[in-house]
């Protein structure tokens, strides 16, 4: 019988969320994804160390010239092995920064194009604040396709079918964390997973609606989860869970389509501005909460490359003239 990963990928588009070569070559996803987390990962690989000196040398007194190069670099060896897209993510330290999003991502697009890379195969990688929002609006328009991440709730993904967002990546993971947090449970099962609910309602409304959007379910823990949303335009998974996809061989059927959308209960939604975007977002605490620590921990991540630059691979001494 055929393994559960490959049925998975005759409904749905699969993505590869790590930056590791050697996963992405064996794997064979059709797009795939970087951040300053699967950088650092990506890094440690021994083939890495001469590009990583030569960067170094490049910028010697700008480290965020650094990261962004080989954020370039290896989003640009990672097409080599995919017939898709890659998502590459604008600093989010930006994340509430309209006019600094757009500037940085027409950077990264001009960088892709200098190593010979059309920018179709590029989605910019951008937090879902209304600002964020926004830059991406500003973006498509340019023909710039844009990838809008740490989504929580349906306001978010509304905003982005409203402005022509190429993509959206609701958090499926990190929405069942904090229902088990709040609910005080170790484990909930599949049918009351919030995270999932959450992806099912927003596909359900852009394919009622007519929206050109596409989802990528995002951020998973268990290849349950991602089961649950066979079907949905795109899944990004991580290495492990695709080899557990690998082994598996259950039969896999289809839990979302266009056609079930339609059939389902009629959602509708009052239109939106900046204002009720924001008021709507500090009523719901979970997107509320998760929307910020998405935003921290990539900030996060992107210092902790930072340091590691600085420090594991001397840096001080390797950019001496």
């Amino acid at each position: 019988m055929t393994s559960s990963l490959n049925q998975l990928k005759m409904m749905t588009t699969i993505v590869a969320d790590t930056g590791d070569l050697q996963a992405i070559a064996r794997l064979k996803p059709v797009d795939a994804t970087t951040n300053p987390s699967l950088i650092t990962k990506a890094l440690s690989a021994p083939q890495m160390q001469p590009i990583l000196i030569e960067t170094l040398k490049k910028h010697p007194n700008d480290i965020d010239a650094v990261i962004d190069e080989l954020t370039i670099y290896i989003g640009t060896e990672i097409l080599k092995l995919i017939d898709g897209r890659v998502s590459t993510e604008v600093d989010a330290r930006l994340s509430y920064d309209t006019d600094g999003t757009i500037v940085k991502a027409q950077q990264f697009i001009k960088a892709y194009e200098a190593a010979g890379i059309d920018k179709k195969r590029v989605l910019i990688k951008i937090a879902g604040t209304w600002e964020g929002i926004q830059a991406a609006k500003a973006l498509e328009q340019q023909g710039i396709h844009c990838n809008v991440t740490l989504l929580f709730g349906l306001h978010q993904a509304k905003a982005c079918a409203d402005a022509d967002v190429t993509l959206i990546s609701p958090f499926v993971g990190r929405i069942l964390d904090w229902q088990k947090k709040d609910e005080g449970l170790d484990s909930i099962e599949i049918s009351r997973d919030k995270g999932v609910s959450s992806v099912k309602t927003i596909y359900h409304y852009f394919k009622q609606h007519g929206y050109t959007t596409q989802i990528m379910g995002a951020s998973f823990r268990s290849i349950e989860q991602i089961l649950a949303l066979a079907g949905c335009d795109l899944l990004t998974i991580a290495p492990n869970l695709l080899a557990q996809l690998e082994q598996d061989q259950q039969t896999v059927t289809a839990q979302l389509s266009t056609e079930a959308a339609q059939q389902a209960e009629k959602i509708e939604r009052p239109a939106q501005n900046k204002e009720s975007f924001k008021a709507e977002l500090e009523h719901d605490l979970m997107a509320f909460q998760l929307l910020q620590s998405g935003i921290d921990g990539f900030i996060k991540a992107r210092d902790q490359l930072s340091l590691l630059l600085r420090q594991s691979f001397g840096i001080d001494a390797e950019i001496q003239p």
